[in-house]
C-alpha cells in the first residue's frame, strides 16, 4: 500500500499561521534554558569543585539526581506538583521554562566543572601572586578560559536542548512540533506535517552542528 502524499497546503498561510508561533517559542525556551542552565551550573560546578562538604555534597546530589530522571518525567513532575505546592496553575510554557533550567543546569554543570579542571592550576597561583581573592582569580582567569575551551561542547549541548524542547509536547506546550501538529489536523494530513517537521528539526541542528565545528577549529587555531 503506498502512501498518497500532498504537502499543497504548506504554503505561507500555513507557516505562518501554525508554525512560527511554535518555533518563536521553542527558541526562546532553548536561549532562556541555555542562559540559565550555564549560570546556575557554573555556580554548581564551584559548588563542586569548592573541596567544602556542605557545598559539595547537595550540588553532587543535585547534578546526579537530574542526570538520572528521564527529562519528559521531570517536565511531568514539575507541570503537575509546583501548582499543587504554589496553589495556582503556573501555565505550561512557564513550566516548561523552569523544568528545562533546572534541568539543564545538571549537565551545563558537569560541562564547565571540565572546563575549569582543564586549566592549569599555575595561573590561578599566578592570580594569587599578583594579589587576587580565590573569586577574583576565578573571575578573571579560570572562568573566561574554562568557559572559551567548553564554548563548542556548550553549544553541541545547546542543540541537544533545542532536540529535546519537543518534549514540552507532553504538557501541550505550543512548541515548533505543536504547531506542525495543529496544522495536520487542521488539514487531515499529520503524516506530511510530522515529514516536514523531521526535515526542520534536521536541517536546523546539522545547520547549528556545522558552526559549531566551525568555532571549534578556531578554537583550536587560537590555542
Amino acid at each position: 500500500m503506498m502512501l498518497n502524499l500532498d504537502f499543497s497546503f504548506l504554503n505561507w498561510d500555513v507557516v505562518s499561521g501554525f508554525v512560527l508561533k511554535g518555533l518563536v517559542f521553542s527558541v526562546q525556551l532553548t536561549l532562556i534554558a541555555m542562559v540559565g542552565g550555564i549560570v546556575l551550573g557554573t555556580l554548581l560546578a564551584l559548588m563542586r569543585l569548592s573541596g567544602k562538604k556542605w557545598l559539595v555534597m547537595p550540588a553532587a546530589f543535585y547534578v546526579n539526581t537530574l542526570r538520572s530522571i528521564p527529562l519528559v518525567m521531570v517536565i511531568l513532575w514539575f507541570f503537575l506538583l509546583i501548582p499543587l505546592l504554589i496553589g495556582r496553575p503556573m501555565g505550561a510554557e512557564l513550566s516548561a521554562i523552569i523544568t528545562f533550567t533546572v534541568f539543564e543546569a545538571a549537565y551545563y554543570s558537569e560541562i564547565m566543572r571540565a572546563g575549569i579542571q582543564s586549566v592549569p592550576k599555575g595561573q590561578v597561583y599566578a592570580g594569587y601572586a599578583v594579589g587576587m581573592t580565590y573569586s577574583q582569580s576565578m573571575q578573571l582567569i579560570v572562568l573566561p578560559q574554562a568557559f572559551r575551551n567548553m564554548l563548542p561542547v556548550l553549544m553541541t549541548q545547546t542543540i541537544i536542548l533545542f532536540q529535546d524542547t519537543s518534549l514540552v509536547y507532553a504538557i501541550g506546550a505550543y512548541d515548533l512540533l505543536k504547531g506542525f501538529e495543529v496544522a495536520g489536523k487542521n488539514f487531515n494530513r499529520p503524516v506530511e506535517t510530522y515529514l516536514v517537521a523531521a526535515v526542520v528539526y534536521f536541517v536546523i541542528c546539522f545547520s547549528l552542528s556545522m558552526l559549531v565545528r566551525r568555532l571549534q577549529k578556531k578554537i583550536a587555531i587560537i590555542r
